[in-house]
């Protein structure tokens, strides 16, 4: 067996590993039901994993469960003490410390004033509409094409298919320094159901592949005029910065939305940045 087929057998048994932890982050991971999963050796098993994915099973899910409670804050109502529980944490106070380590504050604080705060238009002068406040740049980018994996569910879960992604490219040696991580998101959250909204894990490679046999295709981004919004900071805040981008940015410019799907840049490595320093370019297109 070559290099590439040992790499693509490991890889999809570890894609099954990361299934089930995106589908099961409510309940507790036990390792050795994991390396059941994983059809690999109790003893060994998670130092396959790290290697491969560049973290141990313990910081993936840490980080996803994380990163979803940043969302419940961001995004909704849900009692903290609910968000602590379903985020594993047999207490209040471990939730606490452990969010206000990787955010800087604790979770009652970043749902009132955290990053994402800074898109709530400001109650202080309701009638005014700041243009200035967040910069958004005109582009021409070129039309281009992905590799892509669809992913149908809420937004804030579509590092599972990013995962994805990444496994099967692992397998086949293509992992590159010069690839760019994008996303493309076909609905608005506003009025279609979490469950089907529509998006896809994209990748930019520098050469064709072939993705025929795969759980891949291949996605064409149409070229042309976008307003171009850097976003920093956790992708929980992504929510609040589109509305602003769409309800006071696009509707108080001179431009239009052409009709095309908005997508992302993800500029860096949520593995190893911060979420406070977290760059995403979110893309818009225009009318030309």
């Amino acid at each position: 067996m070559n290099d590439i087929a040992q790499r693509a057998r490991y890889a999809a048994r570890l894609a099954r590993v990361l299934d089930h932890i995106y589908d099961h982050l409510d309940e507790p991971l036990d390792i050795e039901r994991l390396a059941e999963i994983a059809c690999l050796s109790p003893y060994h098993w998670h130092r396959i994993y790290h290697a491969m994915h560049g973290e141990s099973v313990a910081t993936t899910v840490r980080r996803l469960r994380l990163h979803r409670a940043a969302g419940f804050l961001a995004n909704g109502a849900m009692p903290i003490p609910e968000i602590a529980e379903r985020s594993g944490y047999s207490s209040l106070q471990a939730f606490t410390r452990t969010f206000s380590a990787v955010f800087g504050m604790p979770p009652a604080q970043y749902r009132k004033a955290g990053t994402h705060t800074r898109f709530r238009p400001s109650l202080a002068n309701p009638g005014e509409h700041d243009m200035t406040m967040h910069d958004v740049e005109i582009r021409h980018i070129d039309g281009f094409d992905l590799l892509t994996i669809d992913h149908v569910g809420p937004y804030m879960q579509i590092g599972k298919a990013f995962d994805s992604l990444m496994g099967w490219l692992a397998s086949q040696g293509l992992l590159s320094g010069e690839m760019r991580m994008m996303g493309l998101y076909y609905d608005d959250p506003t009025v279609v159901a979490e469950s089907e909204l529509r998006s896809k894990a994209g990748v930019w490679l520098p050469q064709a592949v072939d993705v025929s046999g795969s759980p891949l295709s291949v996605t064409h981004v149409t070229g042309g005029k976008y307003a171009v919004l850097r976003h920093r900071g956790p992708y929980a805040d992504m929510a609040a910065a589109y509305q602003w981008l769409y309800g006071e940015w696009l509707v108080n410019s001179i431009y239009e939305a052409a009709d095309a799907p908005a997508f992302e840049e993800y500029l860096n490595n949520p593995k190893d940045t911060a979420p406070a320093h977290l760059l995403t370019d979110i893309c818009l297109p225009l009318v030309p």
